[in-house]
């Protein structure tokens, strides 16, 4: 195994990362704490694969957005999300798209929680903006994931800010804008969106 390859301070990185990726499954060369991480992987990727190919995991390595996944080929272990959950997660991916195209690469894609709520609201999921308590939840799961990072305090005001980072890129594929909101739609058939959840990647 490539594995019996690396040194002894190498294996104790090789350990490390590799339980990180079973806990969070997404990890960024933008994210600062994870940073390291990324090279550390994109160096190691064929040993973490090994490591993990019998496992039934597979590693993702996306060099153009400088992030990686750690997927279950088999599709189990699946994060259970609460449709609110995925509503504000699909909405952040729409609002990501046309950042991106005013901004370059190098550049955080930063969104205001006034904007995620506008949009929600212009959803038609309901007349008012979204639950405090229930989008508090939300942004709290998405950011255990390294999908985006609160830059302030209360997460509830409309100027708070948040990053958005590429993971979002691999967690909900594509670029047709029309299919992500064609989802949005069926999940607004659904009605109740407090208590009702869904399957997550």
């Amino acid at each position: 195994m490539i594995y019996d390859t690396l040194s002894i301070n190498e294996k104790g990185e090789f350990k490390r990362v590799c339980n990180k990726l079973l806990s969070i499954c997404l990890l960024c060369k933008q994210k600062e704490d994870t940073k390291k991480d990324y090279y550390f992987i994109e160096r190691y990727g064929d040993a973490i694969n090994e490591y993990f190919e019998p496992l039934g995991y597979e590693l993702e390595i996306n060099k153009s957005i400088k992030a990686v996944q750690l997927i279950n080929k088999f599709g189990i272990n699946r994060v259970q999300l609460k449709l609110i959950e995925s509503i504000t997660l699909l909405i952040l991916r729409i609002l990501y798209v046309e950042k991106m195209q005013e901004l370059s690469l190098s550049q955080f894609i930063t969104i205001e929680i006034d904007e995620l709520q506008n949009r929600f609201i212009a959803l038609g999921f309901k007349d008012k903006a979204m639950d405090k308590t229930l989008l508090r939840q939300a942004l709290r799961t998405l950011k255990r994931f390294n999908i985006i990072e609160t830059l302030d305090k209360d997460m509830t005001l409309s100027d708070s800010r948040i990053i958005v980072y590429p993971t979002i890129q691999m967690i909900v594929r594509g670029e047709n804008i029309n299919s992500i909101y064609e989802k949005l739609d069926t999940y607004k058939r659904k009605g109740v969106i407090e208590d009702e959840e869904i399957n997550g990647d």
